[in-house]
């Protein structure tokens, strides 16, 4: 940790170098560190004010639906931003008056893989919104980040379901309990191997969140050039 308070996530030969300040062993040639998992809950707002990451690392926020995925990307992210919620509200704008959200769902996301794609092809670090039900996009990223040279990390935004609810409800939408299990249990499920130490295959940090620790930050970046792509 340095002295502004700014924590790598995940120490690569391209980021902050300091394995040593981080408790992590040294590593033999050839091979991948084991992940590290932080967990930054409970910390009353004194932990990192900044998460960075390498130049072609890819980073995924995931959590329940109204957690507040969408609004700390928004505050904190300085660089290549891919949020699903941006894809969906550009849709909203031009066909919710006239069809169901069910309607044009398959549409939304199609538009918002596409999106991705056309990040991933930049090689640059980017920061990707996970509605936290599709593990296949998180093995996809994966995979492009150690094409590219760099590593995939995880940050997780622990919030209480009821508190997540009551985020989807300030913006407007009802959500049953039917189409809330699923993500409810996926969440879950994702929380319980992360805070065992055994984040998603690929992954090479998990960061845990909650709402304290995710109003505390005020950067999510990396070390070398990025920018916001413009879709």
């Amino acid at each position: 940790m340095t002295v502004n308070r700014t924590v790598p996530a995940y120490v690569t030969n391209r980021a902050l170098a300091l394995p040593a300040a981080l408790g992590l062993p040294a590593r033999r040639p050839g091979t991948r560190p084991a992940p590290v998992v932080r967990d930054l809950r409970e910390r009353a707002g004194r932990g990192p004010r900044a998460l960075l990451f390498g130049p072609r690392d890819l980073v995924v926020v995931t959590g329940l639906p109204g957690s507040g995925k969408s609004t700390l990307m928004r505050r904190t992210v300085r660089g290549l931003m891919i949020d699903s919620q941006d894809t969906r509200e550009r849709w909203d704008a031009r066909l919710a008056r006239h069809l169901p959200y069910a309607v044009y769902r398959p549409l939304v996301r199609l538009a918002h893989y596409a999106a991705l794609r056309r990040a991933l092809r930049t090689g640059e670090g980017a920061v990707v919104h996970d509605c936290g039900t599709q593990a296949w996009v998180r093995a996809w990223l994966g995979r492009a980040a150690r094409r590219r040279g760099g590593t995939l990390h995880l940050i997780l935004l622990d919030v209480s379901p009821e508190d997540a609810l009551a985020g989807q409800r300030r913006r407007g939408r009802g959500v049953s309990a039917y189409a809330f299990g699923r993500p409810r249990r996926a969440a879950a499920r994702l929380l319980r191997a992360v805070t065992a130490g055994d984040p998603p295959a690929g992954c090479g940090s998990a960061i845990v969140l909650d709402r304290r620790a995710a109003d505390a930050l005020r950067r999510i970046g990396f070390t070398g050039r990025a920018r916001r792509i413009t879709r």
